[in-house]
């Protein structure tokens, strides 16, 4: 005969397994399965404290379900709804962060690109040393002599955009797979001075022209800010809320597993 999932976590006296906090890691990724085993038993917890909280105020059926939402779901939106104060954010408290935060509020940054890509498997070290040497000849080349950059896209590039003499036209942050994007934006105008790696290989890169993203105004962003202000604060209201909940039904075994997941994550602490 089987023996039961072993079981640290309690909700009052109501027992949250091992085997229950498994099945719903696969829903939490996290970069470690300690991290992601905390963030399964923090969810079970919260379902629970939200279940405990909806039979105690009898709200099962009282609100018809939206959508493709359960039940259980349609209860807790109403729970919520009805103990969470819905608070919007004044005038002046998105005036004050956006004081506090100009540098956040601005157009996107935009780079005028041309390159030569010299493709190599990411798996090939020969390939990617032999890449890499290729392209540092070919800077070389245009450092003494730009003009034939187009020419060199063309019988050296295997990238599409070699058609177009190596053009890849304005960029913004985000267009470009994140490894490539995180160094051409690094760059000033003009020939890179070293190939600029990616998962495709070494890419021979000038930046022809730089447009720093002006600032936008206040008017212009209010709405953005006033939706993310209200946000926090609605995530600040529910952080309180189960925080009270967690007291009135007593949690139990859940700040051990989560000391566990802080141990993982710090080395000092495993040892």
């Amino acid at each position: 005969m089987a023996s039961a999932a072993p079981c640290h976590l309690f909700v009052g006296a109501t027992p949250i397994s091992e085997a229950q906090i498994g099945r719903e890691m696969q829903h939490h990724r996290a970069i470690t399965p300690q991290h992601a085993r905390a963030a399964a038993a923090r969810a079970l917890v919260v379902r629970e404290l939200l279940q405990r909280e909806v039979q105690r105020l009898r709200l099962a059926g009282e609100r018809p379900c939206e959508g493709r939402e359960s039940e259980e779901e349609a209860a807790i939106r109403m729970l919520l709804e009805r103990e969470l104060e819905d608070r919007v954010p004044g005038e002046g408290d998105c005036r004050r962060y956006y004081e506090q935060n100009r540098e956040r509020f601005r157009t996107p940054d935009r780079i005028r690109v041309r390159h030569i890509l010299l493709s190599a498997p990411a798996d090939d070290a020969a390939a990617r040393l032999h890449a890499r040497s290729e392209g540092e000849r070919l800077i070389g080349e245009l450092k003494a002599d730009p003009v034939p950059f187009a020419d060199f896209a063309l019988r050296f590039s295997a990238c599409p955009s070699k058609q177009q003499g190596g053009e890849l036209g304005w960029l913004q942050r985000g267009q470009t797979t994140p490894e490539f994007d995180r160094q051409i934006f690094r760059l000033r105008e003009g020939l890179a001075a070293f190939p600029v790696e990616s998962r495709w290989g070494y890419h021979v890169v000038s930046v022809d022209e730089i447009r720093p993203g002006a600032a936008l105004g206040f008017d212009e962003v209010r709405g953005q800010i006033c939706d993310y202000l209200e946000l926090q604060l609605r995530q600040r209201e529910l952080q309180h809320y189960l925080l009270a909940l967690a007291q009135r039904y007593e949690v139990r075994g859940l700040e051990q597993i989560e000391a566990l997941a802080a141990a993982a994550a710090d080395p000092r602490r495993r040892r």
